[in-house]
């Protein structure tokens, strides 16, 4: 496989990282992972379309590559800015934007504030909580929901990364995370996001403080408000075997003026991964319409 270069920008005085697939005649297009994943879990998808575009693949803020925050409060909008400052660092919209889980939220929201700087968008089961579950998280007294952050950070900070004592048991982890995976994305996703620590043991890349989330979030109202403002073409992807619900049942695509929907059989949360074929034949028949 072909690899990308390495790039960094700044965010917030952080230091991000990207990577870019060169062909920068063709159309832009940015891939965006999720959480507890790195920009290079891209690379088969990157791969098929880097022909026909010039791909660009960030790791998002604690994620990867990229700096991790002072602090460790890692708020939707700061990923939201990180997104904005690589666009238009790097001058490439209008973009196609494909996207999975929290980056796909992530860029739901970015298309919504600028719909003019995105072409097209593909977001892979990045609508969040079904709305039953929103309103019941919601119906949480707003203190209860602080406190409850408050008690998350605390075991946070006690909470050390986990060593594995080599690289292939890193790889089983990998690979017990997600039986879809082959071996050999199994293993192209370890090394790709594991660091190896001082004493020869490895942990994976990710801040252990992006699993807490603040309360101060976007409300479900709002968000269906930036929804609406999006002016792209959308497609949403989901694995029937996830645990997301499907956001043309739920009503959640209605909000959307330009949408398709698909349900992807044999596939969880990393739809991307577990039908690949599928997946990169359903976006590129998307893109090509």
């Amino acid at each position: 496989m072909r690899g990308p270069t390495s790039h960094i920008y700044f965010s917030q005085r952080l230091r991000l990282h990207y990577v870019d697939w060169g062909n920068k005649d063709a159309p832009p297009m940015l891939l965006v992972h999720g959480g507890r994943d790195h920009c290079r879990n891209w690379d088969w998808v990157a791969e098929r379309f880097s022909a026909d575009y010039h791909i660009i693949a960030p790791d998002l803020r604690g994620h990867g590559d990229s700096a991790w925050m002072v602090g460790g409060n890692y708020l939707h909008l700061d990923y939201v800015y990180d997104i904005a400052q690589l666009i238009h660092q790097t001058a490439i919209a209008p973009v196609t934007i494909i996207s999975h889980s929290m980056g796909a939220a992530v860029s739901l929201t970015y298309t919504g504030l600028y719909p003019d700087s995105v072409a097209g968008l593909v977001a892979i089961e990045g609508m969040g909580l079904s709305p039953e579950r929103r309103q019941k998280r919601d119906a949480l007294p707003f203190a209860e929901q602080i406190t409850d952050w408050v008690d998350g950070m605390r075991k946070t900070s006690g909470r050390t990364p986990r060593r594995y004592p080599s690289l292939q048991e890193a790889f089983e982890r990998m690979h017990q995370e997600n039986p879809h995976l082959s071996a050999e994305q199994a293993r192209h996703l370890t090394i790709h996001g594991s660091n190896q620590n001082e004493d020869g043991t490895y942990s994976w890349k990710f801040d252990n403080y992006i699993r807490s989330r603040a309360p101060l979030q976007l409300s479900g109202a709002e968000t269906a408000q930036l929804h609406q403002q999006i002016a792209c073409p959308t497609l949403l992807v989901r694995g029937t075997e996830s645990w997301a619900s499907d956001p043309l049942k739920d009503g959640r695509a209605a909000n959307i003026a330009d949408v398709r929907v698909e349900n992807i059989e044999q596939a969880g949360h990393w739809v991307h991964h577990d039908q690949l074929d599928k997946f990169c034949q359903i976006t590129r028949d998307f893109l090509n319409t």
